[in-house]
């Protein structure tokens, strides 16, 4: 049997998937190679007479392929099979294409075989579109029978959902973040919430922008779901019978949504069309405006430079801060162009009285916080006022000074995160608005103890560096908050912790560098140290790592990756310009955007 899959490119036919041999040892299904993103690959229907080994491994290749209701891999199924085989109902993905091993079910000349199909984990995408990393050993059974009256092969019974090698599943799929609004505020705050990111996986070449509205509107995954609310009224879907989503030649895109959006207001209207516009946005910049209509009625129109106001986006860090050799806190221009030159912050930070370690400035930059030099004490500070700094909030009793006080971090709503390392009482500690009697964080699931933390821009998710014998790793986890009537302060907990860097065993810095995005600095088991970005699904983002530096000690990202990466290492702080290779900045440790 030839390929049966071929790749179509304008009016050109290419040979688009591995071939499974006419004759000789039966092998796995090889991974289709990675192929130019233009080039779309369809599959073949079964040859006459064809055998069971090219049904399955023919059946195997129209997965991959760019048919959008898998109509073709539906014809090496029998009738009954095709009408319960759902292959949206997951993505299994294997380190390799699947291996194919017979286990014949009676005689030669029986009617009914079954083959084993087999692999190794390494990721799943369940029915909701959202990425996990996954490992072991794949076995799924395949059974084939033989009609008697056509003396066809066919498959009858098979796994639900799709398999495919990884290469397959990296070109066929791609991520992108469809967005929701933060539910989880902390309280008396009265800012427009943000928009928090929810990355899912798509076909790359199945009518992608459709395929996100359609996400989007079923709303957000099963983990993120908790701590995010949608602006579309239960039940929105697009109008039965609606095509394919097409912006017109003025960038515009307008979606047809069935009866239950009629009746939205203004301003709820505009909330859907800013998530819409974010999440089409993050496919592709060819969609600046959105139209919503319901029936025949319009409900609203919301073009990209009006839905910043709906986003309650965090600013663009106005300064890069670091500490000096003069024990300052200090800050520069954040831009790839900046000087380095660098001026003392405002207030007694900025005076050098008091040895540090690490900072953490707010996101509107009128405060800082900072752990002592010997990592036993946290202070808040003024960066707009001379204020003295006055005693410390916090106090760890760790004898050790590797063992105490991590550096903070802030989040969106003006509320500051630290970890004391004390093996003798490891905690997370939250100090609403920078100040107060800290209040403990409940993380039931931890399993380790925390050396360093990071809140994400939206305030909703946080990233944790976890030890574990000598083991490091990263995690990512949910904050959410509950007020109970009775209580005074609410109850703050940190739930569905996952690894985002599963591959990593010794995490030395990490940091926030976009909505769903990490950059990561750790070693691989027996590795050298190397530095990569991650996604907080656990699956590795599209495009180049950074380019590589040893000797990182901290390094720094903001939201915004028109900014430059900034680290300490073993040079002092330097910069990666975008494009560029690392340069160094200044002498200094501890460098932070805002966050």
């Amino acid at each position: 049997m030839r390929a049966a899959a071929y790749a179509v490119c304008g009016a050109v036919l290419l040979a688009g998937c591995a071939s499974m041999p006419d004759s000789g040892d039966l092998r796995g299904v090889d991974s289709t190679p990675r192929q130019d993103t233009q080039v779309r690959v369809f599959a073949m229907p079964p040859q006459e007479d064809a055998q069971p080994p090219d049904i399955v491994s023919g059946f195997l290749e129209a997965l991959t392929s760019d048919d959008p209701n898998y109509s073709t891999a539906r014809q090496y199924l029998t009738k009954t099979a095709s009408q319960t085989w759902k292959p949206g109902l997951s993505s299994t993905v294997l380190a390799n294409g699947p291996g194919i091993a017979p286990n014949r079910l009676g005689g030669r000349e029986g009617d009914d075989l079954s083959f084993t199909l087999t692999g190794t984990r390494v990721a799943k995408v369940d029915e909701q579109q959202a990425y996990s990393p996954d490992d072991g050993p794949y076995a799924a059974p395949v059974h084939l029978t033989r009609d008697k009256k056509t003396k066809q092969w066919r498959i009858d019974r098979l796994p639900q959902g799709v398999v495919m090698g990884k290469s397959d599943f990296q070109r066929n799929y791609m991520s992108v973040n469809k967005y929701y609004f933060a539910s989880n505020a902390a309280a008396g705050t009265t800012a427009q919430p943000a928009a928090v990111a929810d990355p899912v996986y798509v076909r790359r070449r199945v009518d992608p922008m459709t395929q996100m509205v359609r996400s989007l509107l079923n709303g957000p995954t099963t983990w993120l779901d908790p701590v995010v609310r949608t602006s579309f009224p239960t039940g929105t879907a697009l109008k039965d019978g609606a095509t394919a989503l097409t912006p017109d030649d003025q960038n515009k895109l307008t979606v047809q949504l069935n009866e239950r959006a009629r009746r939205v207001g203004h301003g709820q209207c505009n909330e859907m069309a800013a998530q819409l516009l974010f999440t089409l946005q993050n496919l592709t910049p060819a969609v600046d405006q959105v139209e919503l209509q319901s029936g025949n009625a319009r409900l609203c129109s919301l073009r990209e430079t009006d839905a910043a106001t709906a986003r309650g986006a965090v600013q663009q860090p106005g300064y890069l801060y670091f500490i000096d050799n003069k024990n300052r806190l200090v800050r520069m221009g954040s831009g790839d162009n900046s000087s380095p030159r660098a001026e003392p912050v405002a207030g007694a930070l900025g005076e050098g009285a008091k040895q540090l370690r690490s900072v953490a400035v707010s996101h509107d930059e009128n405060k800082a916080a900072a752990v002592s030099g010997d990592g036993k004490e946290l202070y808040v500070a003024s960066l707009v006022s001379g204020d003295s700094l006055g005693t410390p909030l916090l106090t760890s009793h760790a004898k050790s000074a590797q063992d105490r006080l991590a550096a903070p971090s802030w989040d969106v709503h003006g509320d500051l995160w630290v970890a004391d390392r004390d093996p003798g009482n490891p905690r997370l500690l939250l100090l609403e608005q920078g100040k107060g009697e800290p209040l403990p964080v409940k993380i039931p699931e931890l399993d380790g103890r925390i050396q360093d933390v990071r809140v994400a821009a939206d305030g909703v998710r946080i990233a944790l560096v976890v030890a574990k014998g000598k083991k490091k790793s990263l995690f990512i986890g949910r904050i959410e908050r509950r007020q109970e009537a009775t209580e005074d302060r609410p109850t703050v907990s940190v739930l569905g912790l996952h690894s985002a860097t599963p591959e990593l065993e010794d995490i030395t810095a990490m940091s926030w560098a976009g909505d769903s995005r990490l950059v990561v600095v750790g070693r691989e088991q027996g590795g050298l140290q190397t530095m990569r970005y991650a996604q907080v699904d656990g699956s590795t983002p599209e495009g180049p790592a950074p380019a590589a530096l040893s000797g990182i000690k901290e390094i720094t990202a903001a939201e915004s990756d028109r900014l430059p990466l900034v680290a300490d290492s073993e040079d002092g702080i330097v910069r990666l310009p975008s494009g560029g290779q690392w340069q160094k900045v200044t002498d200094g440790v501890a460098p932070v955007y805002p966050g």
